[in-house]
């Protein structure tokens, strides 16, 4: 196997496990990756998932370059060219298979639970892009995290997400360094960067990793997940219909989960909540009423949200 999937809790721990190959997404652990993200996803259980590489050298190396030994060049570049305006079924732009995120690849899962990526060692061309798409709270070891776009220098751009979504996370000029020069740094110039969020001792890398999960799986579950949701499907929306979107995801919340009761019940008596991310039944409709409760319900509604 060469991702590792074990479930802890209400956590995820998915770790890359080919050191010896730089921990690269070649084509098994890309399928096996994809099919760890439908899990996670699928699993009610599952509040929050740790993304790791094993070993202290890399997070991932990118992707694997080597072709099959029994294609020539020739059926190489012939196959590029005709993908260009026949992609196959079943892909992203014909560059990868879709995955947990109909949006984007199989290596490049985005989905609506939490990731806290614990960045190992290099995280580099598509372990770059891994990072960008698939991690929402970055944690980087001081010693051995090390970032690179890792393609230009190549005389590439990419098949992947990877400049885009890098534009949208960091300062324009800190983006074009790194893509114009397609040089390395380390996770100190990374924090600068806002590119992630600490930077740890390597030896405190997952035990930081797992504070920040256990803090993140105590949260009501139910708003996590659509909270994450709202940011990244409408973070290019204009500002009065995302915040529409915004009242409505607010009000399924407040009407159909019983964490919203219990996050009130728990702060008027003090006491830590109990999250469960239960989801009320549907009930009978609210009962006529006549013009002076009416009249009462309006003059209300205005106090409370006028």
């Amino acid at each position: 196997m060469a991702v590792q999937y074990e479930k802890r809790g209400n956590i995820a721990y998915v770790t890359i496990d080919n050191p010896q190959k730089a921990n690269i997404l070649d084509r098994p652990t890309s399928d096996e990756i994809a099919e760890v993200w439908k899990e996670i996803w699928d699993d009610w259980d599952v509040r929050v998932t740790i993304l790791t590489g094993k070993g202290d050298r890399h997070f991932c190396a990118g992707h694997n370059l080597a072709t099959r030994p029994d294609i020539t060049p020739e059926e190489r570049e012939r196959i590029r060219s005709e993908a260009i305006f026949w992609p196959p079924s079943g892909t992203v732009n014909g560059a990868a298979k879709i995955g947990a995120d109909g949006r984007l690849g199989d290596h490049y899962p985005q989905i609506w639970k939490p990731v806290v990526g614990a960045i190992n060692g290099w995280a580099a061309g598509a372990g770059f892009y891994l990072m960008l798409t698939s991690t929402d709270i970055r944690i980087a070891s001081a010693e051995n995290a090390r970032f690179k776009f890792a393609l230009l220098s190549q005389g590439w751009v990419g098949n992947g997400p990877g400049a885009t979504y890098l534009m949208k996370q960091i300062a324009y000029a800190d983006v074009m360094r790194i893509l114009l020069t397609d040089e390395p740094f380390d996770a100190q110039e990374a924090l600068r960067m806002n590119l992630i969020n600490e930077v740890v001792p390597h030896d405190s890398l997952m035990t930081r990793a797992v504070e920040v999960a256990n803090h993140i799986a105590g949260l009501p579950p139910l708003a996590v997940r659509m909270m994450k949701e709202f940011v990244i499907r409408f973070r290019d929306t204009p500002v009065t219909e995302a915040w529409r979107v915004q009242t409505l995801m607010n009000t399924l919340l407040t009407q159909l989960s019983a964490d919203g009761d219990e996050g009130r019940q728990a702060f008027i008596e003090k006491r830590p909540p109990e999250f469960t991310g239960s989801i009320r039944q549907k009930g009978e409709p609210y009962p006529d009423v006549d013009e002076e409760q009416r009249a009462r319900l309006d003059e209300v509604r205005r106090e409370l949200l006028g």
